[in-house]
């Protein structure tokens, strides 16, 4: 039987999102339609959009409706920039930070390679959390250029939740809108749009137990952020497109189900976390854990564990887990066959060769006691193998 630790990549659907996504499949009618059809299909939109903003705390003009996280980073961070340089020229800046999704940070990149923009990536500590002083230092040098800021709510790697309320601080007392990826958080932490203060902010539906390929940028109605998709102009005119509404139907019972049970699944994911870091470490003694080592809900997520094997390539000690049904993932990205080391455990200091010995170990709603003990009994005598086909080939390469 697969155990499954890969929840932050994406979560099993809950029972309640997958019924209200097939309850509208076999249903036929275009939201944007003026016949009885359209109009029943429009109402389950709206009212899926209605439940969305109330478990999130926004009003239901502030959800636009998108493919995913990746859509909504990219709306956010054009759009908005693009608005805003319209209004004011000056505003050439955008400020991030260096441990952002690549949904974040690429965007940004194509941002800089073709529109000029200067990105200002503000550093983290060791434990992956932003240097507020370094940031505010970033904001101040001269505001009336930042056209926003967008900081993460917490990590996808290592699970360190950033001071969002310290950047809302010092981004507002500029004027400065403030965006964040809040696509791990929802569901294990608590997330409120409007009392986090920030403007814009990203969810996706596979992340908290809804379907692939839908999700939503919560934006303030004073923010009109540039369109990328031009057509109906469907979600404020701001992402014209079809609406899917069986996906939306099914995101919305799923943001309803998981703000409902994350009090107790949080508690119940920080227990089986605790229970993985320890017996991982009684296995493997010079493992390192990863991340703010301060549990709670303003310092870490409570289903993430991100260890450090040294002396394992993580790619390798990954696929030994996997022969033994034992599902995870690596710090680490592979563009062309190649891999690179984690910029997330760079940014926080790491070294190369460390930064590629890491797992990330993330639990969700369908994780068990069961779980947690089939990977400590498989981690001792996988981390054995990965230390010694390491130690072969560098043999190999010495002779």
């Amino acid at each position: 039987m697969t155990v499954y630790l890969d929840h932050a990549a994406t979560t099993p659907i809950h029972p309640e999102a997958a019924a209200a996504m097939t309850a509208q499949l076999a249903r036929v009618g275009n939201a944007s339609s003026l016949h009885a059809s359209g109009r029943d299909a429009r109402r389950v939109v709206e009212e899926s959009r209605e439940t969305v903003a109330r478990v999130l705390g926004c009003r239901p003009g502030e959800v636009v409706f998108t493919s995913g996280g990746t859509e909504a980073d990219n709306l956010a961070l054009k759009g908005l920039y693009w608005a805003r340089r319209h209004e004011d020229p000056r505003r050439s800046r955008i400020i991030s930070t260096a441990v952002e999704h690549h949904a974040v940070l690429d965007s940004l990149r194509w941002l800089a390679e073709a529109e000029g923009v200067e990105v200002v990536l503000v550093g983290v500590d060791r434990a992956g959390r932003l240097d507020v002083e370094a940031f505010r230092t970033a904001v101040e040098q001269d505001p009336s250029r930042v056209a926003l800021v967008s900081v993460m709510w917490a990590n996808n790697e290592v699970g360190t939740v950033q001071p969002l309320a310290e950047v809302v601080a010092a981004a507002h007392a500029h004027g400065i809108p403030v965006h964040t990826d809040a696509v791990q958080a929802v569901g294990q932490l608590p997330v409120d749009f409007a009392a986090s203060g920030v403007d814009a902010m990203t969810v996706t539906g596979h992340k908290l137990g809804g379907p692939y390929g839908v999700g939503a940028l919560l934006v303030r109605r004073d923010l009109k952020p540039a369109a990328l998709l031009h057509g109906g102009g469907q979600e404020r005119d701001v992402r014209s497109g079809t609406l899917d509404t069986p996906a939306i139907a099914g995101f919305a019972a799923a943001c309803e189900i998981a703000v409902k049970i994350r009090p107790e699944l949080a508690d119940r994911l920080a227990g089986l976390t605790d229970q993985l870091v320890a017996g991982v470490l009684l296995e493997v003694p010079d493992a390192v854990r990863n991340g703010d080592p301060v549990a709670g809900p303003d310092h870490r997520m409570p289903g993430i564990a991100h260890l450090t094997f040294p002396g394992c390539e993580g790619d390798s000690l990954l696929m030994l887990l996997d022969a033994r049904d034992i599902e995870c993932s690596t710090g680490s990205a592979c563009n062309a066959g190649v891999p690179q080391a984690s910029h997330v455990l760079l940014a926080m200091g790491c070294s190369d060769e460390l930064a590629r010995a890491s797992l990330r170990f993330s639990l969700g709603h369908t994780t068990t006691e069961a779980d947690v003990a089939a990977l400590v009994r498989a981690i001792g005598p996988a981390v054995e193998r990965a230390r010694a086909a390491g130690l072969a080939s560098q043999a190999g390469r010495a002779s």
